[in-house]
């Protein structure tokens, strides 16, 4: 599986070679608790990589998810729509947020890899 992280707590897995997956960590979830809204981003709108695409709201606190790369939002799940809980109970499969079609894959290289994101996360 090809999944690089960022900093903000999102991860992207490139494995699709037509569209990336984009999602939210196990950390993220952890941390905000009872996911009960998300807002998605618009299909077809384009974002530069690190700019606000969605929303996760919890019964703790919202969050905002940050584009981890340039590129064009080419799906959205709407099952993580109708069911925002998702992304609780399984962040890194049924509870993606987005597909994006990467305009820069040279972007990938600034991501963290798992080994660099677990290391992150002991600092925290």
């Amino acid at each position: 599986m090809s999944v690089k992280f960022t900093a903000d707590h999102e991860w992207i897995n490139t494995a699709n070679a037509d569209a990336a997956v984009v999602g939210i960590t196990v950390h993220a979830q952890d941390a905000l608790g009872d996911v009960v809204f998300v807002d998605l981003p618009e299909v077809g709108k384009t974002f530069n990589k690190g700019e606000i695409a969605g929303v996760v709201e919890s019964v703790k606190a919202a969050a905002d998810i940050y584009m981890p790369v340039t590129g064009e939002v080419v799906e959205v799940n709407e099952d993580l729509r109708n069911d925002p809980a998702l992304a609780n109970t399984d962040p890194l499969g049924s509870g993606w947020f987005f597909k994006v079609k990467l305009s820069s894959p040279a972007e990938l290289d600034g991501l963290m890899d798992a080994t660099a994101y677990d290391a992150l996360l002991k600092t925290l």
